[in-house]
């Protein structure tokens, strides 16, 4: 009966326990929604266009990101995404053609990252760290195509650093709620080797923020 007893109350504390913390060792797994929202600051399409400059667009996306834990504060992430995007003109003859440009953007990042209370009900984190952007699959626009010829785009890749804020929230006992956003620097310069304009390049500080939410798994 006392062995019976003590079994019970056992399994019963282990299912009022809270949410187990994050040890040295363990993978935290998280799957997010993001939207990358570029703080872009565009140089002059030139030579042909001084003064006219180019937006880019935000893009929706799924990410997926991997912690491991070197302690129970400290972590270290590498986040995966590719989002598309389009730059398009904003005023002059580039603005009247409008969507000049699209690329897809594939910014793989490295953070470190301390998490302050790897106990507590809401945890914390922020980090910091480097990202290497690589630019894919760039096409010129059938705008840009119908004013000046058929045109071919590249742009180059990119070395910069990556700062993060973030919070996990336990909802089970290995799982939990995120919420992150980070600052990453990407700068870039775009060549359009066009038909009828010759080539004209542009430089990009494309700067995202990027604002995730999602779930994540501790294994």
């Amino acid at each position: 009966m006392i062995r019976k007893l003590m079994i019970g109350t056992a399994v019963a504390a282990t299912m009022l326990a809270g949410p187990a913390r994050a040890e040295q060792g363990d993978l935290l797994i998280r799957l997010r929604g993001i939207v990358v929202a570029p703080n872009e600051k565009s140089g002059s399409v030139l030579p042909a266009f001084p003064g006219e400059k180019v937006k880019v667009n935000n893009s929706f996306m799924p990410e997926v990101d991997f912690t491991y834990m070197l302690t129970k504060n400290v972590g270290t992430e590498l986040i995966l995404a590719t989002t598309k995007h389009d730059a398009s003109g904003r005023t002059g003859t580039t603005g009247s053609i409008g969507k000049l440009a699209s690329t897809w953007v594939l910014p793989p990042t490295l953070t470190l990252q301390y998490h302050f209370a790897p106990e507590g009900q809401i945890r914390p984190y922020v980090g910091a760290g480097v990202n290497y952007t690589i630019f894919y699959s760039e096409k010129a626009s059938k705008g840009l195509v119908a004013a000046v010829g058929k045109t071919d785009v590249s742009m180059k890749s990119s070395f910069g650093y990556a700062l993060q804020a973030g919070v996990d929230i336990p909802i089970g006992k290995r799982a939990f709620f995120n919420l992150d956003v980070k600052y990453i620097d990407i700068d870039t310069r775009a060549r359009l080797d066009t038909t009828a304009a010759a080539t004209q390049r542009v430089k990009l500080h494309l700067d995202p923020f990027v604002f995730g939410a999602g779930i994540g798994m501790r294994f």
